[in-house]
This record gives structure tokens, sequence and C-alpha cells, in this order.
């Protein structure tokens, strides 16, 4: 035997409406995987994961912590802090290891800055979108990495500014 659960007259909420038609279109909401821009860029939903189940898989959310968003802005400043160290380091006789760099240094100081701008920024959405994947070989969440890149660039900043020191 089926069972039916009914929650009274309150409209939108019982099995059919005041006229006996069903009011629900039978479709899963829930389903869409896919976040809607007007969430993206007007007050999403989704800040967090609440299930245990959903915490094995890739989730995306529509809102972000203001800490992630300060510690993108850090990187992002970091990284062109660096790479105007860099070109004045280059201007004072010291050379790029990186090759990459140094191919785009060959074009011209702005496309080398673009592109380390362009290449940082892709980097940090690809962390953004999959920031709750757990490294399973690392046993740490990609979240975590935000700090690595911080740490990083500063150290690169720290040591560039003490070459620069060591040229005066």
């Amino acid at each position: 035997m089926e069972k039916k659960t009914v929650r009274g007259n309150v409209p939108g909420l019982g099995e059919k409406g005041a006229a006996g038609r069903e009011k629900r279109s039978g479709r899963d909401r829930r389903t869409n995987k896919k976040a809607s821009l007007k969430y993206l860029l007007f007050n999403g939903r989704r800040e967090r994961i609440r299930r245990e189940d959903d915490r094995q898989k890739v989730f995306f959310f529509d809102r972000y912590n203001p800490k992630l968003f300060a510690a993108i802005m850090a990187i992002l400043m970091l990284s062109l802090f660096d790479g105007l160290l860099t070109l004045y380091l280059i201007r004072n006789g010291s050379s790029e290891l990186n090759p990459v760099m140094d191919y785009l240094l060959q074009h011209g100081p702005f496309s080398f800055v673009v592109v380390k701008y362009l290449l940082t920024s892709a980097g940090v959405v690809i962390l953004l979108v999959f920031k709750n994947v757990l490294l399973s070989g690392a046993n740490i969440h990609t979240h975590s990495l935000f700090s690595c890149m911080i740490v990083a660039f500063s150290a690169v900043i720290i040591w560039e500014m003490f070459l620069i020191y060591l040229s005066f």
C-alpha cells in the first residue's frame, strides 16, 4: 500500500491546488548542477558543503567567503609586484631563469607582465573552482593551496628585495 503525505490546505504545499490540479511541475529543481549567473552576481545561496556525502564530490559554489576573496586579491597583487621587481632586476643586470618568462621578456615588458598576470589568474580560478577537492595523496584540501601561493610569492618578493638591496 502506498503512503501519501498530505500537508493540509496550505496553498502551494499540498499535493493539489484549489481547483484539484497538481501544482508542482514534476521536475526536480535540485538536478541542475550549473550555477545561475543571477546567483553568481547578485547573492548566491551556496557557500559551503552541508551534506556529508557531498564532501566526496566536486561541488561548485556561487558564494564565497570574504577571506577567500582577500587571499585571491593578495595573490594577484603579489604576482604583479613580483613582475615589477623582476623587470627592475632585469634592467639592472639580472637574468630571468624561467625560460617561458625569459621568452616573454624578449617580446617586451608589457607582454611579460600581462601573461604573468593571466597565468596567475588562471591558476587562481582553477583553485577556486576546485577549492573543496581533497587531494587524497597529500590528504589536504585544495583551498589550503591559496595560503601556499601567498607564502611562495612572498618568499620570491623577499628574495628579489634582497637582490635589490645587494645591488646598492
